[in-house]
């Protein structure tokens, strides 16, 4: 079977080497860009992004991305940030202190986490627990760890294939059609991680 082109979208607010480095070590190629082309024929789409939603979204727009991503027909993984802004909006607020419209790609609302006094950001290692069968998560056991690191969580909503609790459950995996996402950083997760790009390669 023929090695998939996967293109990582280059939304300018992603530490992007880290992520084409963890393909690389997967022995999968990857291209780094913005273009259109690129991006339209590629077999699969990475969507990173690391900051603030209002500046990833306004940089987005500038880049004029939203409407390909939006009219995306092969698998998608958004990691991070770019998972968050797969959802209707994010309650960061606009200098006009309005939440922030994103992608409108999973039917949920990104927050502010309620940690119940647990510090913020959330920080390191932690578990998730599946909530549905998916191919993402083949071969990974309930309760795996993986990195985090964000301040702003999806709720857990219809798309949601595992959670992860810190002073509340929050969605860790989301998937709605062929969008798919993480909170975490599976390019930061050691082995594990590494599974979980294998599968996305192979889905």
């Amino acid at each position: 079977m023929n090695k998939p082109k996967i293109t990582i979208i280059d939304t300018g607010c992603a530490n992007l080497s880290s992520v084409k480095l963890a393909f690389d070590r997967l022995g999968v190629d990857t291209t780094v860009s913005f273009d259109p082309d690129d991006i339209r024929k590629a077999d699969k789409l990475i969507l990173p992004g690391v900051g603030t939603a209002v500046a990833a979204m306004q940089m987005l727009r500038e880049r004029r991305l939203v409407d390909l991503i939006r009219e995306a027909r092969q698998p998608l993984l958004g990691i991070c940030l770019g998972m968050q802004m797969l959802a209707t909006l994010s309650e960061e607020k606009m200098n006009s202190g309005e939440n922030v419209p994103c992608l409108d790609l999973v039917k949920a609302r990104v927050g502010l986490m309620q940690t119940g006094g647990l510090r913020l950001p959330h920080m390191g290692w932690d578990q998730i627990t599946a909530t549905a069968d998916h191919p993402l998560l083949k071969g990974i056991p309930d309760g795996s760890y993986f990195y985090f690191v964000h301040s702003y969580a999806m709720e857990v909503c219809e798309g949601t294939v595992a959670t992860c609790d810190y002073g509340g459950k929050f969605t860790a995996v989301v998937q709605h059609g062929n969008f798919t996402g993480t909170q975490f950083h599976p390019e930061k997760s050691g082995a594990t991680g590494a599974r979980l790009l294998t599968n996305f390669v192979e889905m």
